[in-house]
């Protein structure tokens, strides 16, 4: 009896087995071989040379690649933590006003179900140096129109407007993941603050916090997934050329992209799985990372 339930649990699984196997670790797996091989070509030569490291150094070594990184990882360790703190505190909020509630947070998460190029667009035209209201603004202040996002953007500038838009549309799926992990809550731990005459700041650092501690995990692991992949927000905001001076915005997946669209080319199809495979174990090494030092912290 209880292999015939095996079987049928594998049957169910199945269908969703196949397509991560077709779709997910065959080319994981995949590109793992590529980024080895040697002068590989897949238009003209589908066998490669040979075996060879030297695509990992060349990738490592290559000027692009480093801004790549210096980019991905500010943009990462900037806007997660930010992003986070922001859309908790705002959750909080929304929690406070149940009458306006659910309509807050339905405008909150609209930016989520927009795409995401067309938001960067908008945003574009928002950072412009000439009639953007991002300098608009700054003018009441009578600060004087900086270029933001154009060919003589600094590159602070540049990152600065980045993170602005980045934080902005990573808000709406996590207000949203806090807003439904604090309808969970208990009441009667608000209610026993209360009795004991606790302040709303004690209140939010010892119940709010430590209660949405696995949600908070699971956002920050996500998050930094997702940061690290960046592309789409950059694409948006700076068009193919990525930024002012060449490439001066350019992140790892932009990276990626640009030298495998560059296959007619002996071994460019190797160097971007070179630097995808760096990006995998990126990834994969930040979000144990995060597992491991979260473990005294949270609270199931």
């Amino acid at each position: 009896m209880e292999k015939k339930n095996n079987w049928r649990a594998w049957l169910y699984l199945a269908p969703m087995l196949i397509l991560m196997i077709v779709f997910i670790f065959y080319p994981l797996f995949n590109a793992f071989v590529i980024s080895f091989y040697k002068d590989y070509q897949p238009l003209l030569n589908q066998r490669a040379a040979g075996i060879t490291f030297t695509n990992y150094t060349f990738v490592w070594n290559n000027y692009f690649f480093k801004a790549a990184l210096k980019n991905t990882f500010v943009l990462a360790f900037v806007s997660v933590p930010v992003s986070i703190v922001l859309s908790l505190l705002i959750a909080v909020a929304l929690n406070s006003i149940p009458k306006v509630k659910a309509f807050f947070q339905t405008v909150f998460f609209l930016p989520y179900v927009t795409n995401g190029i067309a938001v960067g667009m908008a945003f574009a035209v928002i950072f412009n140096k000439n009639y953007g209201l991002f300098n608009a603004f700054l003018d009441w202040f009578g600060i004087e129109a900086y270029d933001w996002i154009g060919s003589t953007a600094t590159w602070g500038r540049q990152i600065t407007a980045l993170m602005i838009f980045t934080i902005w549309d990573s808000l709406a799926f996590k207000i949203l993941v806090f807003a439904s992990g604090l309808t969970n809550i208990d009441k009667q731990y608000y209610d026993a603050a209360k009795i004991d005459a606790a302040s709303r700041s004690t209140v939010f650092k010892r119940i709010t916090v430590p209660l949405l501690s696995p949600l908070i995990l699971y956002i920050s692991i996500t998050s930094m997934i997702g940061a690290l992949k960046a592309y789409n927000s950059v694409i948006g905001l700076f068009g193919d050329k990525l930024g002012g001076k060449p490439r001066d915005m350019i992140t790892i997946v932009a990276f990626v992209y640009q030298y495998r669209a560059q296959y007619a080319n002996i071994g460019y199809y190797s160097y971007a799985a070179a630097a995808a495979v760096t990006l995998f174990l990126i990834t994969l090494f930040f979000s144990a990372l995060q597992a491991i030092v979260s473990r005294k912290r949270i609270h199931y």
